[in-house]
């Protein structure tokens, strides 16, 4: 008798598929939610800084670090598009296409790119790889991704929208670093506790 596993039948495969379709969906659902949730908590405003600082950085970072990329765009699309459409889940309540003509306009464009970075190198880090130094490296790559895309799109954001200098708006987004780093270190611990309880969200990604 052979030892090789019964091929699944249609009707398995089917359910099967439906079933990871259905995951997939509550969980960009969630995360969309939890994006919103982020960027509509009390926001701090700095006088030197156009922009008010809220956790949104930290939920998208999160997004892309459990979810992998595919789910992440997903999600931020997801996001973005329900903001486009009108109703108020941008930062302070903003809404629909004027977004994009204030100075958040580029930290708003980054995020799926960003999203969808951190999933690509935290989908890299070795299945091996201890908690410490899991969450060292899912940190790096949140980091990567702050200040590869978010910083560079939301600084010329800023030049455009508000007629800064490039140097003045590197300025002022300078201000944002040490939350930061903060955010990005709480992005790195919680994605790592999430995916060694649920290890399936990253092979599915």
């Amino acid at each position: 008798m052979s030892d090789a596993p019964a091929a699944q039948s249609p009707a398995v495969r089917r359910n099967l598929v439906r079933d990871s379709a259905a995951t997939d969906v509550a969980l960009i659902a969630t995360f969309a939610a939890l994006i919103t949730a982020c960027a509509l908590l009390p926001a701090i405003t700095i006088a030197v800084v156009p922009v008010p600082i809220t956790l949104q950085t930290f939920a998208v970072l999160l997004t892309g670090a459990v979810l992998g990329p595919r789910r992440a765009l997903l999600t931020l699309g997801l996001y973005l598009a329900i903001g486009m459409a009108g109703v108020p889940v941008f930062s302070m309540g903003r809404t629909g296409l004027a977004v994009l003509a204030g100075p958040s306009a580029g930290y708003v464009v980054a995020f799926p790119i960003a999203a969808a970075l951190v999933g690509v190198l935290v989908g890299r880090i070795p299945a091996r790889a201890g908690r410490t130094a899991r969450v060292a490296l899912t940190f790096a790559a949140c980091a990567a991704a702050t200040a590869l895309v978010i910083y560079p799109l939301g600084i010329a954001g800023m030049a455009w929208r508000l007629d800064l200098t490039a140097a003045e708006a590197f300025v002022a987004n300078a201000a944002y670093i040490p939350g930061d780093l903060v955010k990005c270190t709480a992005a790195a611990v919680t994605a790592t506790a999430v995916l060694r309880a649920f290890p399936r969200l990253q092979r599915r990604a």
